[in-house]
């Protein structure tokens, strides 16, 4: 009975030394990747340009 108590208590004490890691392990840890979305324009503005040349295609017809 004395054996398994001692057993029991060296266990004990054996599990609670070797909890840990005797190598010494760094962590490397990536950066985050941030994805910037690009300003979006109104959406009038793809359109303004056609229509100024319409414009001036129509003036250009009527002279």
């Amino acid at each position: 009975m004395k054996k398994l108590a001692l057993a029991a208590v060296l266990t004990a004490a054996a599990s609670t030394a070797f909890a840990g890691s005797y190598a010494k392990d760094e962590v490397y840890m990536e950066p985050a990747v941030v994805v910037e979305e690009a300003a979006a324009s109104s959406s009038s503005a793809g359109v303004i340009i056609p229509l100024i040349l319409l414009a001036v295609v129509i003036a250009a017809i009527a002279d």
